[in-house]
């Protein structure tokens, strides 16, 4: 009797099982059905527009353009002086740790959190012939390559000037 009950019980779940997935494959093939109506019957209701032919032109006769000589300026002959009024000094409290000694403006051409990598530099500096030197900034934790110190504002300007092509972010500093 048990066997009877267990066969019976498995046979209805299989038909179970079969029937759900027929429904789903139905289900499916219905919603597809009804998408793809609704899409043709926009396509149907959108009107056909014909392509509109644009009007043919005559070609018209090349013309030549004029033949222009470049223009080659000369370089300038002058110095460009560059005032100093707008030229921003940092004022900052620094001690000297590699060099010859600070005077009132410098020329700063690096700033760095580690030693090393600011002596490096000074050398750099000193193979092309600066009396570079390295001041440390306790307050910021900075060490900065000066490659020049002087007495005036007005040198210290002078030489940021010509030092602005090899390095573009110097700056001036004002010893405290």
């Amino acid at each position: 009797m048990k066997k009877h009950l267990i066969i019976v019980a498995t046979v209805c779940a299989g038909l179970v099982f079969a029937s759900c997935s027929s429904s789903k494959e139905s289900a499916y093939r219905k919603a597809y059905e009804k998408a793809k109506a609704q899409e043709q019957a926009q396509q149907a209701t959108q009107p056909v527009q014909p392509y509109a032919q644009a009007p043919v032109q005559q070609a018209q006769p090349v013309q030549q353009a004029p033949v222009v000589t470049p223009l080659v300026e000369a370089p300038a002959q002058q110095q460009t002086v560059v005032t100093n009024n707008n030229v921003a000094v940092r004022s900052e409290r620094v001690s000297i740790i590699n060099g010859s000694g600070l005077k009132a403006y410098s020329v700063v051409v690096g700033s760095f959190g580690v030693r090393a990598n600011a002596e490096g530099l000074q050398n750099t500096l000193k193979n092309a012939g600066y009396d570079a030197q390295v001041a440390y900034n306790q307050e910021r934790n900075m060490y900065r390559v000066i490659v020049a110190t002087f007495d005036t504002r007005e040198s210290a300007v002078q030489c940021k000037q010509t030092l602005l092509n090899t390095y573009p972010d110097a700056w001036l500093l004002l010893q405290q």
